[in-house]
């Protein structure tokens, strides 16, 4: 059983999905989030390190794990549109139709922040990112867990972007708990980050979306 705040010491448990079956590697998934670990799973950008989001001690061993410095935010990926407003303190008529449009997708958008939201999320701005993946697969693992994940990639600060479980193990095989393994993670480039808290929509950081098709 994984330790809260605690880095783990031993290689991580590798549960490949079966396509037929996949709730059972979903329950696993569950079992150790729950626990206040840390696994690793496949989304439609690369793979991504998933914890509790209203855990503390899970988001605080998250930034110890990838080494990443406080002041640098962690987005959320949702099953769905509609957990948006667990997260988002409000909700403009340009973010419904980017999400609209773009979700499931690698779109990420930036909300302003509910007030219950821990701070650790978003490094302190009162804002949170937020996103529904693509990929069928990591869409039902959130169902599933009837909860948002997080969704930072797999990875060690600066490192590069896993695409496979062996990626994940090479970096931080013996820092998290698990690693789901659905196969090659198909993503080619980062999600596309969009501001929305303003009148006016701002890519903070431009990824798989380009430009000109978020704004024709």
């Amino acid at each position: 059983m994984p330790c809260p705040g605690k880095v783990a010491d031993m290689a991580a448990e590798i549960v490949a999905i079966d396509r037929q079956e996949p709730e059972k590697a979903f329950s696993r998934c569950r079992d150790v989030i729950r626990s206040g670990g840390v696994i690793a799973f496949p989304t439609d950008t690369f793979y991504g390190l998933g914890a509790d989001p209203r855990n503390a001690a899970a988001i605080e061993r998250l930034f110890v794990i990838k080494g990443r410095a406080a002041d640098q935010p962690i987005l959320l990926l949702l099953p769905d549109a509609a957990a948006v407003r667990a997260w988002a303190s409000s909700v403009t008529a340009e973010a419904e139709r980017l999400m609209a449009r773009f979700w499931p997708g690698p779109l990420t958008l930036v909300f302003s922040a509910r007030p219950d939201v821990l701070p650790q999320l978003t490094a302190g701005t009162g804002r949170i990112g937020l996103r529904v993946p693509g990929s069928e697969m990591a869409r039902s693992l959130l169902a599933y867990l009837e909860s948002a994940l997080t969704g930072t990639s797999a990875n060690r600060a600066g490192g590069p972007d896993p695409r496979s479980p062996g990626d994940v193990l090479g970096q931080l095989g013996d820092r998290i708990d698990l690693v789901l393994d659905g196969g090659p993670a198909i993503g080619e480039r980062p999600s596309t980050i969009v501001d929305v808290t303003g009148g006016r929509p701002r890519i903070i950081r431009q990824g798989a979306i380009a430009e000109e098709t978020l704004f024709p």
